[in-house]
């Protein structure tokens, strides 16, 4: 009898303790959550359904990352928390995006990581850009050279490359030392390239192709008057601007109104225009100058 009331005994504990546990919300889905606001200025978790707490008000945004995990901001900073508010990435950095709404490009002076939504990191901050490509792949850059990764970060092609760029699905073309090569999957509506790319020239199923076949006699710089040149100079304006405004945005929290009430971005513009107008200009891969310094060298040799 003792041992039968000593078994009961132990059942009941063991239960007390997996309900507190709970109740004290180990958050799993974010479907578990809400997010709640005070006054409107700061947001903070709530569990569904109910007024338990698991974040407090403190943040200035909070955005759904994928499910399990929000990005967050403080005052003009963004970082990564869990469900339960723990931090993955330190709040620390001024720029921050979504890839397909389940992985996290945060960055600072212009360089980026990636993370995914559990804040495991993918990609070091070591790039100055990380963009989108078909067929579940990457486009990076660092230090004026572009390379292609996967989702899991595994490098398809190094940071080797003048420029990249996918103009259809199963298209890709890239620029190396001033000469332009397409590869085609003609087997695929979508590019996949295989893991060790130098397959693809021994795979039927791409066709690489030259796009420059005798770079001296090509139509370019060498043979475009003076007046294209410059309007592909003044082209990098635009982009300068849009830079410039992004910049501007994030230094203010990212709120768009503070932006244009505050007017505090104002004595800042000349000078970051004129810094990401001088990167544009000074890209020595693609930007305005490259085809210049390009036919120069052909000329050269």
């Amino acid at each position: 009898m003792k041992k039968f009331l000593l078994f009961i005994s132990l059942i009941l504990f063991f239960q007390n303790i997996v309900f507190a546990d709970v109740e004290k919300g180990s958050i799993t889905k974010s479907s578990e959550v809400k997010i709640f606001t005070e006054d409107n200025k700061v947001f903070g978790i709530k569990r569904q359904n109910s007024d338990e707490i698991i974040i407090k008000p403190q943040y200035k945004k909070i955005i759904r990352l994928g499910q399990s995990s929000f990005i967050v901001q403080k005052k003009s900073k963004f970082g990564l928390v869990d469900l339960n508010g723990n931090i993955l990435v330190p709040i620390e950095y001024t720029h921050v995006d979504r890839l397909l709404g389940k992985y996290l490009k945060i960055g600072k002076n212009s360089t980026y990581a990636l993370y995914d939504e559990k804040g495991k990191q993918i990609l070091e901050r070591k790039y100055s850009s990380i963009d989108l490509l078909f067929g579940g792949m990457l486009l990076t850059c660092q230090d004026y050279k572009y390379g292609v990764v996967d989702y899991n970060g595994k490098t398809i092609l190094e940071n080797k490359f003048d420029d990249i760029y996918m103009p259809q699905p199963n298209v890709m073309r890239i620029k190396y030392n001033g000469i332009w090569y397409e590869i085609e999957q003609v087997s695929k509506e979508t590019l996949s390239l295989p893991e060790n790319v130098k397959d693809v020239m021994q795979d039927e199923s791409f066709i690489i192709s030259t796009l420059i076949q005798n770079p001296t006699t090509m139509t370019g710089y060498s043979l475009v008057s003076f007046t294209d040149y410059l309007l592909k100079i003044f082209s990098s304006i635009s982009p300068s601007h849009e830079k410039t405004i992004d910049e501007l945005m994030l230094s203010q929290g990212a709120d768009t109104m503070s932006i244009f009430v505050k007017l505090l971005w104002l004595p800042k513009y000349p000078f970051v225009y004129l810094k990401n107008y001088y990167k544009n200009i000074m890209s020595p891969n693609n930007g305005p100058l490259s085809e210049i310094k390009y036919d120069l060298k052909r000329q050269i040799k």
